[in-house]
């Protein structure tokens, strides 16, 4: 068997899919086990070795559910169920 043309074609086997987790290819199919993020372990991987690997999954990376809307509650000081007041009327400056 050679190297080149004649053994790409005995490529047809793929032994990773795509995690329900993480989305990576890196679920294996036989062990049930995902590299990436060790799915259906309840815990995350993640390893301070890999600085890189975790900065692309830190937070801030993906659609910000949650977090999107925290500054818009902190200016209203987080008040949920009532009716804000009134603001006072804004004076406008003469020009003279």
């Amino acid at each position: 068997m050679t190297k080149g043309t004649t053994s790409q074609g005995k490529r047809g086997n793929h032994s990773h899919g795509l995690c329900p987790r993480c989305g990576r290819r890196a679920y294996h199919l036989r062990k049930e086990h995902c590299g990436s993020c060790s799915y259906p372990n309840a815990k995350m991987r993640k390893y301070n070795w890999a600085a890189k690997a975790l900065r692309r999954r830190t937070q801030g990376v993906g659609r910000l559910r949650y977090l999107k809307t925290i500054d818009r509650k902190f200016k209203n000081h987080f008040r949920e169920g009532c009716v804000a007041k009134p603001k006072a009327p804004v004076e406008k400056k003469s020009k003279k």
